[in-house]
């Protein structure tokens, strides 16, 4: 099989397994938070199985990339959805218990299921070209649209489902969640083919920085490595180069840190900012139509877009398309604060749509130059570190901003968005001062040169 056959069949393959694990994820949120609050008889209880989610998505994301590293994508990516199905698992059992700490623990499960649709992305990227990198990416990540659309609508289906099964009525979404969860796992563990292993010499040449490079682990300009024909392909990392130690040497490369700030950071605006919109709409009055509405048009400026963006990755370099997604954020924060007192739905929809296409733009940018800067032997267990940071910095955002919207108002969490944003924004101005990207053509170059 050719490489490019190869490549193909495994974008497939990936898309398929997103498209299963969107509609597994989604409809499990969609009513998660509802059934935690009737088996703990308190609506406080919703917001934390979110969170366990988000913890559970951190936690895993680690031993994942450490699987992947020692078996391949393949059975990292398959893990990831069965461990997913086992917390869909001990939902239905904790709810057919009326159990609400074992919930917990499922949902802590579950998380699993969004770290491997995370790493997918990357998984996207094994094999491929880099003039082709960002679209690779960008076209897996899309196909997460449909999976998120379609799951919060199986929530009524869902509910009559449980109850013919006999099963709590809000549990039966799970068992959606449970099959999807199973059958994305057993899609990727059989049709999902490794990616041809670079050559030793195409090695050498895409590694020429054998001095500070080889010392620190990481080189200021080093780009992935390139197989015959081109393409990145993961490499076994060496000795002691853990996910740990892969944070510390990234620190020291303006270009890694900006992508590890730019991930996490705009993770984190979005779910800090997404999960508080409908708490503010609904204190305004607004009817549950009108705040659907809304959430799903950030939901659709979050992936629709997204294979623009992998263009632009492909055309202007990611460090760039990392700028434009802060700039997008920050047209988003802008239009939220102007609307906090009033939470006027139109000017809403635009601020979520905003804030969408912001996450958009920085998880494919952001994504893209991590790959990039990354030397192969860290760049594995660099990119398990980077989902572990941005889910445990979601967790986190989440968490302070409902304390936050309680004690100021929307207009504040919006305010707590925009102290990570400027964060986010010194680090890449910096990294681009210190290391300006090379046009496509220059890229394009050393790819096949």
């Amino acid at each position: 099989m050719s490489s490019s056959t190869l490549r193909r069949r495994n974008q497939t393959v990936l898309v398929i397994g997103q498209l299963l694990s969107g509609v597994g994820v989604a409809s499990g949120v969609a009513v998660g938070g509802i059934l935690a609050a009737q088996l703990a008889g308190t609506t406080a209880a919703s917001g934390f199985v979110q969170t366990a989610s988000a913890l559970g998505a951190g936690l895993v994301a680690v031993p994942l990339a450490n699987l992947a590293v020692r078996a391949g994508r393949r059975w990292a990516l398959s893990a990831g959805f069965a461990l997913g199905a086992v917390g869909a698992a001990t939902v239905l059992l904790a709810a057919a218990l009326g159990q609400f700490w074992l919930m917990a623990a499922g949902m802590l499960f579950f998380g699993s299921a969004t770290a491997a649709g995370l790493q997918a992305r990357y998984a996207a990227v094994d094999g491929a070209p880099p003039e082709k990198a960002g679209r690779a990416m960008a076209i897996v990540i899309w196909a997460t649209t449909v999976g998120s659309v379609a799951g919060p609508n199986l929530s009524e289906p869902g509910r009559q489902l449980g109850i013919s099964l006999g099963l709590v009525p809000l549990s039966g979404p799970f068992v959606f969640s449970l099959v999807a969860f199973v059958t994305a796992a057993l899609v990727i563990s059989i049709f999902f083919l490794a990616p041809p292993a670079a050559a030793p010499a195409a090695q050498a040449a895409a590694s020429p920085n054998d001095g500070a490079a080889e010392a620190s682990g990481f080189g200021e300009d080093r780009g992935p490595a390139l197989s015959a024909a081109g393409a990145s392909t993961p490499a076994k990392p060496a000795k002691g180069h853990g996910a740990w130690r892969a944070l510390r040497l990234a620190s020291h490369n303006p270009r890694a840190l900006a992508a590890l700030a730019t991930v996490t950071g705009g993770h984190a605006i979005m779910v800090g900012v997404m999960v508080m919109t409908p708490v503010a709409m609904d204190a305004h009055g607004h009817s549950l139509e009108i705040i659907g509405i809304v959430i799903s048009l950030h939901i659709l400026g979050m992936y629709a877009a997204s294979p623009i963006f992998g263009w632009l990755v492909d055309r202007l370099g990611p460090l760039r398309v990392v700028l434009l997604g802060c700039a997008i954020f920050l047209a988003a924060i802008a239009t939220g604060a102007v609307v906090s007192d009033s939470s006027n739905p139109v000017l809403m929809s635009v601020a979520l749509t905003l804030l969408g296409l912001g996450w958009s733009a920085c998880l494919i940018g952001g994504s893209s130059l991590l790959n990039q800067s990354a030397p192969d032997e860290l760049r594995v267990p660099l990119q398990g570190a980077n989902d572990m940071m941005m889910n445990f910095g979601a967790a986190g955002m989440a968490a302070l901003a409902g304390p936050v919207l309680a004690l100021g108002g929307f207009f504040w969490v919006n305010m707590m968005a925009l102290a990570v944003l400027v964060v986010m924004v010194v680090l890449g101005v910096r990294a681009f001062l210190s290391t300006p990207e090379p046009s496509a053509a220059e890229r394009l170059t050393d790819a096949v040169g």
